[in-house]
C-alpha cells in the first residue's frame, strides 16, 4: 500500500537522520509513533506525515525535523515537499503504472493483504424466531452480516457462517395455537383470535399463517372434527417447518448463504444446556435466591447478577446463550462475531461473563450491536407495518429488487439508523447510489466492447473493423507492459489513487468489522470514473493511447466488481 510504503520510507529516513545527528536532542526513533494522513489541500501530495509530536524531544521546530528527514530520503521518481510540520508525499510514475500492473496481473484477489493474522471465525447474524416472515429489520442483519462475511474471507479469514433457530421456548406453542385458529377458520369455523390484548400476546395473528393452514390441510387431508384430536405439537412442528423454508427460501434469494442452522432446541436435547450450568454451579458460581438460580456474572465486570432458572423452573433465555456461545469454541473457532439488535446491549456483559467463568476467554466474543431501519417514502418515514404492501423484507425485495436490498441495507454504520428510501432505491438515475455504481460499471464494459467489437454500418450494412482485437486486447491485458501508461498519467491519476485506496479499505473494513465504508468507498470510485469519462476520451485515433486507456477502464472495472462483490450486490455489464 501507498501509505505503508510512504511510512516506511520517512521513518528509514528519520533512523538515518537520528544516527547523523541531524534531528536535534533525539537520539534514537522507535518506529510506530507517526501516522499517515490525506492532506486537506490535495495540491500538496497524496498524502502526508505530521512530525510536529517529536518536536518534544528533538527540542527543534518541527519544519526543522522535516527538513532534516527529507535529506535522507531515497526520493526514486516521488515527491517530497515540507509545508510547516508536514512532510507530504506524491507518489510518481512507477508507483502509479505499478499499481496498474498488479491489478491486471491479480484481477479478483486484488485488494487481498498477504501475511495476515489468519482466524477461524463463526459469524451469527439474523437468528430470528421461526414463528414467521423476516421483517425489515432482519434484512439489515442478512446484508451486512453475508457482506461481513465475505468481506473476512476476502481479507484471507475462514469463516463459517451460522443462524441460531430460537425454537425451544413458549413461542413455538403459541405458533401451534394460532395455527389451529387459521386451519379452524380456513375450514368454516366462526373463530377469531382473543380481542383481549394481553391474551392476544399469546397467539400470532397475522396473516401469513393463513398458507401455512392451508398446507396444513392439503397434507393432512383433515376435516373440521378432526382438528382437536390432533396433538398441539403437530401443528408446532408444521407451522415451525413451514416458515423455517420461507426463510430459507428469501435467505437464498438474498445471496445470503449459511453453513449451518443451529436449533436451539437440540442444544437443550444434547444435554449441553445442563451440561454447562452445571459446570458453573461446580466452580461456585450458581446459587439459590428467591426460589430462583443465579449466575454470579457480576464477579466478571456485569453490573448484577443474573437468573438463569426462573421460580416456575423455566431456563431464561441467557441459560441457552451460555451454552451455545460455549459450543462455539468448544467446536474449535478462534473468534465469535455475533450481530445482534441494540435492544440486547445489556446482554454482552452476562455473556462475557458466562465465558469467563467457564474458563474461556471472554475477548473471543465480539458482539456487533445494529440500529433500526427506518422506511422513507416521498421523504417520510413509514412505521413499520403500517403499509399494506411494505410489511415483511420480503415485500421490500418484490419492490426494489435484490441489489438495492442489499446496497442500502449496507451503506450507514452498523451503530447507526438506517433511513431506506424506497422510491430512491427504485429509480434508475444517478441519485440512486446503487444505480450510479452498477452503471458505471456497465459503462465500462461497454467501452471495451465497443473497443474490441465491430461496428454495424446500418446503411450499408456492414461491420468496420474493430478499434483492437479481442485476441489483441486479452493480450494486452495478460501482458501488459506499464510504460504505456505514461501516455495518459496525467489524466488517469485521480482514478489509479483511488483503486489503490482498495488495498488499504480492505485491511481497515475487515480490521473494524465495517461494511457501510465498502459502500461509501464504490460511490466514489465510480464518482471518479465517471469523471475521468466525462473528460477523457478512451477510444482515440492514437491506437497506444488508447490501449493505455483501455487498460485503466478494465482495472477499475476489475476492483469495482471486487468491491461489489464483498457487498454481494451484482456488477452488471449491460444496462
Amino acid at each position: 500500500m501507498l501509505r505503508d510504503y510512504f511510512l516506511d520510507k520517512i521513518e528509514t529516513a528519520l533512523s538515518e537522520a537520528v544516527k547523523a545527528g541531524k534531528v536535534g536532542c533525539m537520539s534514537e526513533y522507535n518506529r510506530g509513533s507517526l501516522v499517515v494522513e490525506r492532506p486537506k489541500n490535495l495540491e500538496f501530495g497524496d498524502f502526508a506525515i505530521n512530525v510536529s509530536s517529536l518536536a518534544k524531544t528533538a527540542k527543534i521546530a518541527p519544519p526543522m525535523i522535516a527538513n532534516a528527514i527529507i535529506e535522507f530520503v531515497d526520493k526514486e521518481d516521488n515527491d517530497y515537499s515540507v509545508v510547516g510540520g508536514f512532510i507530504n508525499f506524491k507518489a510518481g510514475k512507477n508507483l502509479l503504472t505499478s499499481l496498474i500492473d498488479e491489478i491486471l496481473y491479480k484481477k479478483e484477489h486484488f485488494g487481498r493483504p498477504e501475511n495476515v493474522k489468519f482466524e477461524k471465525i463463526i459469524l451469527e447474524y439474523i437468528s430470528a424466531n421461526p414463528t414467521g416472515p423476516f421483517h425489515i429489520g432482519h434484512g439489515r442483519w442478512a446484508a451486512m452480516g453475508s457482506a461481513l462475511a465475505n468481506l473476512l474471507k476476502f481479507y484471507g479469514h475462514e469463516v463459517y457462517q451460522e443462524f441460531y433457530i430460537n425454537d425451544a421456548g413458549s413461542q413455538i406453542q403459541k405458533l401451534g395455537r394460532s395455527l389451529i385458529i387459521r386451519v379452524k377458520q380456513e375450514l368454516g369455523e366462526n373463530i377469531d383470535f382473543p380481542s383481549d390484548e394481553v391474551e392476544r400476546k399469546n397467539y400470532y395473528p397475522g396473516d401469513y399463517l393463513i398458507s401455512v393452514a392451508k398446507a396444513f390441510i392439503g397434507e393432512k387431508n383433515i376435516k373440521l372434527e378432526d382438528v382437536d384430536n390432533i396433538d398441539l405439537q403437530v401443528y408446532c412442528d408444521f407451522a415451525k417447518e413451514y416458515e423455517e423454508k420461507v426463510q430459507r427460501n428469501l435467505l437464498d434469494r438474498l445471496r445470503v448463504k449459511f453453513d449451518n442452522f443451529y436449533s436451539e432446541l437440540t442444544l437443550h436435547n444434547s444435554g449441553k444446556v445442563a451440561h454447562y450450568v452445571n459446570k458453573l454451579a461446580q466452580s461456585g458460581k450458581i446459587y439459590e435466591k428467591d426460589g430462583a438460580t443465579w449466575f454470579k456474572s457480576s464477579d466478571y465486570g456485569d453490573d448484577q447478577d443474573r437468573v438463569i432458572k426462573k421460580v416456575d423452573g423455566s431456563n431464561t433465555y441467557l441459560t441457552a446463550d451460555i451454552a451455545y456461545h460455549a459450543d462455539k469454541l468448544e467446536r474449535g473457532f478462534d473468534r465469535m462475531i455475533d450481530i445482534w439488535g441494540a435492544d440486547h446491549h445489556g446482554y454482552v456483559a452476562r455473556v462475557k461473563a458466562s465465558l469467563e467463568a467457564l474458563g474461556y476467554n471472554p475477548d473471543k466474543l465480539e458482539i456487533l450491536l445494529g440500529q433500526l431501519v427506518n422506511l422513507v417514502i416521498d421523504g417520510n418515514e413509514v412505521r413499520m407495518g403500517k403499509r399494506k404492501n411494505m410489511v415483511t423484507l420480503e415485500d421490500l425485495v418484490d419492490e426494489v429488487g435484490v441489489d438495492a436490498t442489499r446496497f442500502w441495507m449496507s451503506m450507514r454504520n452498523i451503530d447507526t439508523t438506517l433511513d431506506f428510501d424506497i422510491e430512491l432505491a427504485k429509480k434508475s438515475t444517478d441519485e440512486n447510489p446503487v444505480f450510479y455504481v452498477q452503471y458505471a460499471h456497465a459503462r465500462a464494459c461497454s467501452i471495451i466492447r465497443n473497443a474490441t467489437n465491430g461496428k454495424l454500418d446500418i446503411e450499408t450494412g456492414k461491420t468496420t473493423q474493430s478499434i483492437i482485437s479481442k485476441t489483441d486486447f486479452d493480450n494486452l491485458i495478460s501482458n501488459f507492459d506499464k510504460n504505456i501508461l505514461n501516455l495518459t498519467l496525467a489524466e488517469a491519476r485521480k482514478l489509479i489513487l483511488k483503486l489503490e485506496e482498495f488495498k488499504y479499505l480492505v485491511v481497515t473494513s475487515a480490521r473494524d468489522r465495517q461494511i457501510y465504508t465498502i459502500c461509501r468507498y464504490v460511490q466514489d470510485l465510480a464518482s471518479e470514473f465517471h469523471s475521468f469519462y466525462n473528460s477523457t476520451r478512451v477510444i482515440t485515433d492514437d491506437i497506444e493511447l488508447t490501449k493505455a486507456r483501455l487498460a485503466l477502464v478494465f482495472a477499475f472495472k476489475t476492483v469495482l466488481a471486487n468491491a461489489l462483490g464483498i457487498l454481494g450486490v451484482s456488477a452488471p455489464e449491460k444496462m
